[in-house]
């Protein structure tokens, strides 16, 4: 099991409840609240904004993994490749060439097959580790912010819940694993353009260094926008079972490059089932959508 620190959220802990008239809003998925009405819809002060903490854990724990490739492939691959240039001198430079590609084909082989293993096995854990962290955070949070506006509730695992999480676990997965094979592809073509030019040792660390500082800052953007999507797609399903139907967007004013038509639409109202139609991307979208959005929603109670 990973260890992903004393300071990271405890995994999603459901609990059971009605709602508010005593009621199963929908027999298939069974309602996840407990709450009191309001006589009339007014907007919430808050909403509920992805978490720093799990984002930061999430790509240490992909860093990690990374770190511990990227040493494997700098120890293993450039002793083989200081082997074959050794070798280069001592043959003809044809026979040399075919000779050095392919024992550097066979060790490239072996790692890969090596870390996608690795990173296969970790990615389910790792995913579901995240994907219920976020959950479990993003409903005590609501749960808050819905008692402050007169709502009491008590949230459980649902349906839609469970779907929802389902989806986000198999997007990270596909994510974790999809870091291996873009780091090794892009390493075996380093190492084969080092050996058809004829060049030394120097020059495929070189590639090796700048490869690896790529894929961590790949990581750290999956951890970050999966966090806001998480977050964004697991409100939008506890919204709807709350009977919530609309949401003001609020954008964060965080990002250094935010969407100007994000930043327009600052405090609109949208309506929770289609989401907010962005005139930038033209279609619906609801907060977190878009790759590094961050921003959120906040409910407008019934």
């Amino acid at each position: 099991m990973i260890g992903l620190g004393k300071n990271f959220t405890k995994p999603y802990q459901s609990k059971f409840a009605v709602d508010y008239r005593g009621r199963v809003v929908h027999d298939s998925r069974r309602m996840a609240l407990d709450a009191k009405p309001r006589s009339r819809s007014r907007e919430s002060q808050q909403g509920v904004q992805s978490s720093i903490q799990i984002a930061d854990q999430y790509r240490k724990q992909l860093v990690k993994l990374i770190n511990e490739m990227n040493h494997s492939i700098d120890y293993w691959l450039t002793a083989k490749f200081k082997k074959t240039e050794n070798q280069r001198e001592l043959i003809n430079p044809t026979l040399a060439f075919d000779t050095a590609a392919e024992e550097l084909q066979k060790a490239l082989n072996q790692l890969k097959k090596r870390w996608n293993s690795k990173f296969n096995q970790m990615a389910i854990e790792l995913a579901r580790y995240f994907s219920r962290s976020v959950a479990s955070r993003s409903d005590i949070e609501l749960k808050k912010i819905l008692k402050k506006g007169g709502m009491s509730v008590e949230f459980k695992m649902t349906a839609p819940m469970r779907e929802a999480l389902s989806a986000i676990v198999h997007e990270n997965v596909q994510l974790i694993k999809s870091i291996p094979q873009e780091y090794l592809g892009r390493i075996e073509q380093a190492t084969m353009r080092s050996v058809a030019a004829g060049r030394d040792l120097h020059q495929l660390y070189q590639d090796i260094q700048k490869t690896y500082q790529l894929t961590k800052k790949r990581a750290e953007l999956i951890a970050r926008d999966q966090n806001f999507k998480a977050t964004g797609q697991l409100q939008k399903v506890r919204f709807q079972e709350l009977g919530i139907e609309e949401a003001i967007w609020r954008h964060s004013h965080a990002g250094r490059e935010p969407r100007p038509s994000h930043v327009k639409n600052d405090g609109q109202r949208y309506k929770v089932s289609t989401g907010w139609f962005d005139p930038e991307v033209k279609q619906h979208i609801t907060p977190g959508f878009l790759i590094n959005c961050r921003c959120y929603s906040v409910p407008v109670l019934p």
